[in-house]
C-alpha cells in the first residue's frame, strides 16, 4: 500500500503546486489492466504519453525480466527518447533534468543501480524514500520519525520535493526541447549538466584562528589533505581545492556556495595552532535542508595531525553512507614526520602564489623536508609539480620538465599507486613534447583513471589531448566530470570554449565566451577571446577586445599573440612579425596550441611559408585535429592549395584515423 498512498499524497501537493490540473495515472496493477486481447503495445501506448515518468525503484525494480521493466521503464526511455519533447528537459536555472523521475524507497545493489543507468543512459538520481537505521532499509513512511533517521528525511518534505521537481520538469518543457538521444550524431555535449549530485560535497578553507596569522599555510593544507583523502572514494563527488580555495573568506551562505558549484554538502572548520598543539573544529552541512549532520572538536599535539585527519575524513564517509574499498588510503599517513609534513604544507603554500620566488620558496622547503625525512613520495610529486609551474611559466622550460619528469618518476617508484604523480608525468607531456611522448603520457594518464576515475590533472590532461585530435565525443566524457571537479578555475570555463572553437562551431561559443570574460576579467581572457570572434568573422569586436588587452598590459604574451591575430586580421605580416619577439618565439615553439595560432594568423595574412612552418610545427606537437585543418578553419583557407599542406593533412589524416580511443 506504499505506493498508494504516495500516490495520494503527491496528487495533493501537485494541487497546490500547480495552477493547472496535473493529470497522475497510477499504475496500480502490475499487469496494468491490459486489454481483453492482451495486447501490450494497445495497452500501453497511450498511458506512456506522459510527460514525466515516475518509476518506484525497489528492491525488486530493476529486474529485465519484469513487466513494468520490460513495458513501462524502457517503453518509456524508447518513446520519449523520439518523441517532440524529447527525454532531457533544460531547466530554467540552465541544469538539465530526465523526463525520468526516479523515487527511491530502498538502497539498491550496485548491479541494479548499474542495469537502471544503462537503460537511462545516465545516472541515477532521483528523490529518496527511505528510512534507514541499523538493521533496517525499508520505505519512508508519513508516521516515521526523521530523528532517528539515519538519512535524516522527512515524508512530507520529501514529497513536497517530488512535486517542485515534476514543476522544474514540466516548466523546461514549455521552453525549447533537447535534442534526443536518437537524434545526436556525437556524445551529448559538456552542457549537459546534471542536476546536483546526491553524494557530492565541497571542502571549505578552514579558517586559521590562531594566535599567529602566519600558521595560514597549516590550515589550507588541513583544507586540501581532506580534499585529498575524500577524492579517494570514487563515488563521492569532490570539487577541488583550487575550485573550493576561491572561497577562502567569503561571505557567501552555505547555500550560495553549494549551489554555485552543484553540490549537496559543505564541511567547513577551523584550525588553532599554538606551537605544538592543535585545536580543530569541523561540521558538515546538508545545503538543501541547511542542518547539521555532524560536528565533532579535536585536540591534540602537531604529531597527531594525520590522526585527525582520518577521523574527519571516516566521519564524513560515515554520516554519508558511503560504502567504500579505498577505505584504505584514509588510513596512510604520506609523511609520517610532522615536521617535515609542515615543510610540505609551507612548500604548497608557497605555490599558491604563483610567481617564481614563491616556486623558489616551494623548493627551498620541499628540499629541506626530504633533508629531515629522506626519501618520500609526496614530498618529490611536490617537487615534480614546482618544477612543472616553473615550465609552464617560460621558465628554462626543457630544463624544468625534465625536473618535473625525473621528480614523479622517483615519487612512482617510492609509492607505485601514487596517481598524483603518474597524473603528472602523464601532463607533463601533455603540448608540451612530440606526438610520441604526448602518447606516453596519454597511456600514463588512461592508468590514472583506473586507479582513481576523479583524478582532476588525468581528466584534464586527456580532454586536452582530446581536442588536439579533434576527437570531440570523447573529449566530452572527460570534460565534463573535470569541470564537475573543478567548476570555478579558467581551464573549466575555456574547455567547452575550445571544444567548440577547434570543432569549427564558433558562433555556438559565445555564451560560453560570455561567461569566461564575466568571471576571469583580465588582458589575457580578452586577447584569448578575440580568437573566437575572429573565426566567426565578428572582426570588430574581435579588434575591440585586442585593443583593450593592450591598454592592461601590453607585454604580456596573450596581449603579443592578439596583436599577432590583430594584423593577420589587416593581412600585415610584417608587423607579426615584429609582435613575435624571443620570448613569444620560444613559448609558441613549445605548445603545439599556440603554434597552431600562428599557423592560422600568418595563412590570413597570407604568408603561406611561415604559416606552413607553425602548423607542421604543431602537427609535430600533436595538432592531428584533421577535420578542423581539412575544411573548418576559415583562416587556412590560403595554404589549403599548396603542396606542403597536401602532404602534411594526408599524414594528419592517418594519425587522426589511427589514433586509438
Amino acid at each position: 500500500m506504499w505506493v498508494s498512498q504516495f500516490v495520494q499524497s503527491l496528487k495533493t501537493e501537485l494541487e497546490s503546486t500547480f495552477k493547472e490540473d496535473i493529470s497522475v495515472y497510477f499504475d496500480i496493477n502490475p499487469h496494468d489492466g491490459l486489454l481483453e486481447t492482451h495486447d501490450v503495445d494497445a495497452s500501453l501506448k497511450e498511458k506512456l504519453k506522459c510527460l514525466v515518468f515516475i518509476p518506484i525503484i525497489s528492491r525488486t525494480y530493476c529486474d529485465p525480466k519484469s513487466f513494468a521493466w520490460e513495458h513501462e521503464f524502457k517503453a518509456f526511455v524508447e518513446q520519449a527518447s523520439k518523441d517532440q519533447f524529447g527525454l532531457k528537459v533544460k531547466l530554467t536555472n540552465g541544469n538539465v533534468a530526465n523526463r525520468v523521475l526516479p523515487i527511491r524507497i530502498h538502497d539498491l545493489d550496485i548491479a541494479d543501480i548499474k542495469e537502471f543507468e544503462s537503460v537511462l543512459g545516465g545516472v541515477l538520481r532521483g528523490i529518496e524514500f527511505i528510512y534507514k537505521e541499523p538493521g533496517v532499509n525499508k520505505p519512508l513512511t508519513v508516521d516515521d520519525d526523521e530523528k532517528k533517521n539515519l538519512n535524516n528525511a522527512k515524508y512530507r518534505i520529501q514529497i513536497n520535493k517530488t512535486a517542485n521537481a515534476v514543476k522544474e520538469i514540466i516548466s523546461g518543457l514549455k521552453k525549447e526541447p533537447i535534442e534526443s538521444v536518437s537524434e545526436r550524431k556525437e556524445a551529448p555535449t559538456i552542457e549537459d549538466k546534471p542536476l546536483i549530485e546526491e553524494k557530492s560535497i565541497i571542502v571549505l578553507p578552514f579558517e586559521n584562528i590562531s594566535p599567529d596569522p602566519d600558521q595560514e599555510y597549516f590550515s589550507d593544507g588541513l583544507t586540501e589533505e581532506i580534499i585529498t583523502d575524500l577524492s579517494h572514494i570514487h563515488d563521492l563527488l569532490v570539487i577541488s581545492r583550487s575550485s573550493a580555495m576561491t572561497f577562502k573568506g567569503t561571505k557567501k551562505t552555505i547555500p550560495e556556495i553549494a549551489q554555485a558549484v552543484k553540490v549537496r554538502y559543505v564541511l567547513e572548520g577551523s584550525v588553532r595552532k599554538a606551537g605544538n598543539n592543535l585545536r580543530i573544529t569541523a561540521q558538515l552541512i546538508d545545503s538543501i535542508t541547511d542542518a547539521h549532520i555532524w560536528a565533532e572538536k579535536y585536540s591534540g599535539s602537531l604529531d597527531d595531525i594525520f590522526d585527525i585527519q582520518e577521523k574527519v575524513s571516516k566521519a564524513i564517509v560515515t554520516a554519508l553512507k558511503l560504502t567504500t574499498e579505498e577505505s584504505r588510503k584514509l588510513t596512510e599517513k604520506p609523511i609520517a614526520n610532522a615536521t617535515a609534513y609542515e615543510c610540505y604544507l609551507k612548500a604548497m603554500s608557497s605555490l599558491d602564489r604563483m610567481t617564481e620566488n614563491g616556486f623558489l620558496d616551494a623548493i627551498r622547503y620541499l628540499e629541506h623536508g626530504l633533508q629531515i625525512i629522506g626519501e618520500n613520495s609526496l614530498i618529490y610529486y611536490g617537487l615534480g609539480y614546482t618544477y612543472w609551474c616553473f615550465a609552464n611559466h617560460g621558465v628554462d622550460m626543457d630544463k624544468n620538465l625534465l625536473k618535473c619528469k625525473e621528480s614523479a618518476n622517483m615519487a612512482l617508484s617510492l609509492d607505485p599507486e601514487s596517481t598524483r604523480a603518474r597524473a603528472l608525468l602523464g601532463f607533463a607531456d601533455v603540448g608540451y613534447s612530440d606526438w610520441k611522448q604526448t602518447l606516453e603520457g596519454y597511456n600514463h594518464l588512461k592508468k590514472v583513471l583506473k586507479l582513481d576515475p576523479n583524478e582532476p590533472l588525468a581528466l584534464l590532461g586527456l580532454s586536452i589531448i582530446y581536442v588536439f585530435a579533434g576527437r570531440f565525443s570523447d573529449v566530452s566524457v572527460f570534460a565534463r566530470k573535470y569541470i564537475e571537479r573543478e567548476p570555478l578555475i579558467n581551464w573549466a570555463s575555456l574547455l567547452p570554449i575550445y571544444i567548440k572553437w577547434f570543432d569549427g562551431k564558433y558562433e555556438n561559443s559565445f555564451e560560453d565566451i560570455s561567461r569566461f570574460m564575466k568571471n576571469f576579467p583580465s588582458p589575457v581572457t580578452d586577447a584569448h577571446c578575440a580568437w573566437g570572434f575572429a573565426w566567426a568573422g565578428r572582426t570588430e569586436e574581435a579588434l575591440k577586445l585586442i585593443g583593450r588587452s593592450v591598454e592592461f598590459d601590453s607585454n604580456h604574451v596573450h596581449t603579443k599573440l592578439g596583436l599577432i591575430l590583430k594584423y593577420g586580421l589587416q593581412r600585415d605580416a610584417e608587423k607579426m612579425r615584429s609582435v613575435l619577439d624571443s620570448k613569444l618565439h620560444n613559448w609558441c615553439l613549445r605548445g603545439n596550441t599556440w603554434s597552431y595560432f600562428l599557423a592560422s594568423a600568418f595563412s590570413l595574412a597570407n604568408a603561406n611559408d611561415e604559416s606552413l612552418n607553425w602548423l607542421e610545427h604543431a602537427v609535430d606537437l600533436g595538432w592531428i585535429n584533421y577535420p578542423l585543418l581539412a575544411e573548418k578553419d576559415p583562416f587556412l583557407v590560403n595554404i589549403r592549395g599548396e603542396e606542403r599542406f597536401k602532404k602534411l593533412i594526408e599524414r594528419v589524416k592517418y594519425e587522426w584515423e589511427n589514433f586509438e580511443v
